[in-house]
């Protein structure tokens, strides 16, 4: 049974309620009005015919519309003003609506007299610019995304020394290159000054000053680059500096308790580099990190199924109202389809690798490199052993974590989605630990792994001595398949193999030229990043595979949120000095 909301009555002296399709066309328009802006100030720049255009139509008794000039400031300005108008910053509108309505305010004073209203183009700056103004009015609704309260302060005080910066630089530069004589400290202040904002013909008054024009073009890029980092700190994104809490892991722990057999990747929604959103039932959550104005979940939400558009609407309204672009990563197919349901696109990633207990065996052709491996490793006398975290004591857990960071392959901890950042937690009993010894008994491998509900291993940490035998994870791998059903574990979960399907099929009889090149391209990148190898790696086992998404919202910022996850799994690292010397495990007992 449908039901239909009453009708909207506007209540005495209360402005009635602008239609959500007009809102939102009027916010549209805003934007492409500042696209098509930021266009025609960078062909004003480029090319001389329509920089002359511009410079005759801001003379004398003509004037152009709102952010239009010769300059690669107002193009700056303009482009950035409607990436983040696209984003719904409420700061962006209020910038706007501050520079906007008195330039039409001025604009509809000038019309009153008789030399400005008989240029029909001063009619259409005026009406464009009114309309421009209008459409910010009509969807001031729209805009909604608060930015922390200490951008302004920052943004003002980053704003001050940008200025003083390029007048000073500006200043230096007219200087050095004037060819006339007698020309004062202030005249070269404001000749810098206005060719910051213009290129233009508004400084050429100025008759003792000549310069090259490479000048005016370079005090206008000055300029515009540090009008991009003004906007920027004007404009950025909260951090998100809301972690996992005890409270919150408390809360997730239970969920993973009743419904964490459905995701493998559950358990890594524990990490405490997260944060966590819950329905508003409290029956599901997502976890997610915010990193470079993205809010990135990983795997599909935690909890009961019929929860999970709860818990979808309220992260993609915390997303709206702090402006952040919202991505998924690794996400399956049934976890996919809701998302898609809230206006999320996909693009499949890869596969995950999963191995069936039942069906393992080290019979038969197909195994028979994983075989020979085993054996050869056997006959060296290396053994393995298998048991839980909680089991292991504090100082042998501490070696483990020591020899971890030791074998590490990588400066930094790697690993997002499928990864929990951390060894021998305390709350991380029931993790599973792998330890492969030599004949003489020293430790030469081990792998860790994280519970997948009741019945299910998750890989977590994979590590090994450099100097060691081959084959060592392969036989770790068998050992612990075949006596999984000690610890009731029916499945296991291996590593991710990106783009698994392009090398499969691209090595077919008969696939196309297209496939044949993306195949050729990733073999072609997989000699720095392990992208072939990992599928290779998985294969061996035979294992089934499970496809894993990335969920998106536009595909515009698809560069943006792969930079993102770049760095989210510790591919790509942002530079920091505080990372020098930040602890990368949990040590036993903290």
């Amino acid at each position: 049974m449908s039901v239909q909301s009453p009708p909207v009555v506007a209540r005495a002296g209360q402005r009635p309620a602008v239609p959500g399709r007009a809102r939102h066309t009027a916010a549209a328009a805003t934007v492409w009005y500042l696209r098509l802006l930021a266009a025609l100030n960078v062909a004003a720049v480029v090319a001389a015919p329509f920089r002359r255009e511009v410079r005759e139509h801001n003379t004398g008794e003509l004037f152009t519309p709102y952010l239009a000039t010769a300059g690669l400031v107002t193009a700056v300005l303009a482009s950035f003003l409607a990436v983040v108008m696209r984003r719904r910053k409420r700061a962006a509108w209020i910038l706007n609506l501050a520079l906007a309505t008195p330039l039409l305010a001025l604009y509809t004073a000038a019309m009153t007299q008789e030399a400005y209203r008989r240029h029909a183009f001063n009619w259409f700056s005026t009406v464009l610019t009114a309309l421009f103004v209008a459409a910010l009015l009509l969807g001031r609704g729209e805009f909604r995304a608060r930015g922390p309260r200490s951008n302004t302060q920052r943004g003002l005080a980053a704003l001050a020394v940008a200025a003083v910066a390029c007048g000073a630089a500006g200043t230096a530069l007219v200087t050095a290159t004037n060819r006339l004589g007698g020309a004062s400290l202030d005249d070269r202040v404001a000749y810098s000054l206005l060719r910051v904002v213009t290129l233009g013909p508004g400084a050429d008054g100025l008759d003792a000053i000549a310069v090259p024009r490479w000048v005016d073009v370079l005090i206008n890029i000055l300029a515009a680059l540090s009008l991009l980092a003004v906007l920027y700190v004007c404009f950025r994104a909260p951090r998100g500096k809301e972690l996992l809490t005890a409270a919150d892991e408390e809360r997730l722990r239970a969920l993973l308790e009743r419904h964490g057999a459905r995701d493998s990747l559950g358990y890594f929604a524990l990490r405490r580099d997260k944060a966590v959103v819950f329905s508003p039932s409290g029956k599901a959550a997502i976890a997610y990190r915010v990193v470079g104005g993205v809010t990135l979940a990983s795997g599909d939400p935690i909890g009961d199924t019929e929860a999970w558009p709860g818990a979808i609407a309220a992260w993609l309204g915390q997303a709206r109202e702090h402006a952040w672009v919202p991505a998924v990563i690794g996400a399956s197919e049934a976890a996919g389809v809701v998302y898609a349901r809230h206006g999320l696109d996909a693009l499949e990633l890869g596969d995950e690798a999963i191995v069936d207990r039942r069906d393992f065996t080290l019979e038969g052709r197909t195994m028979r490199p994983v075989r020979q491996a085993c054996r050869r490793v056997q006959r060296a006398g290396y053994t393995v052993r298998i048991r839980h975290h909680e089991d292991i004591p504090e100082a042998e857990m501490a070696d483990l974590v020591e020899r971890a960071d030791r074998w590490r392959a990588t400066d930094t901890e790697r690993g997002f989605s499928m990864a929990l950042g951390r060894l021998g937690d305390p709350g991380d009993g029931r993790c599973v630990m792998v330890e492969c010894h030599d004949a003489h008994g020293e430790l030469r491998a081990l792998l860790s792994f994280v519970p997948w509900g009741g019945e299910g291993l998750s890989l977590d940490l994979m590590r090994r001595d450099r100097a060691c035998d081959n084959g060592l994870v392969e036989f770790m791998v068998a050992e612990l398949l075949q006596r999984s059903h000690l610890l009731g574990v029916e499945r296991l979960s291996l590593n991710f193999a990106m783009f698994r399907s392009v090398f499969e099929r691209g090595a077919r009889l008969g696939a196309g030229p297209f496939l044949r090149l993306w195949r050729s391209a990733l073999t072609f990148f997989s000699r720095w990043w392990q992208i072939e190898s990992l599928y290779r790696a998985n294969a061996k086992y035979r294992p089934g595979w499970e496809p894993r998404f990335l969920l998106f919202e536009n595909s515009g910022e698809l560069p943006r949120i792969g930079l993102v996850c770049a760095r989210a799994e510790g591919f790509v690292a942002a530079p920091r000095l505080g990372s020098l010397f930040r602890r990368r495990h949990w040590p036993p007992g903290s």
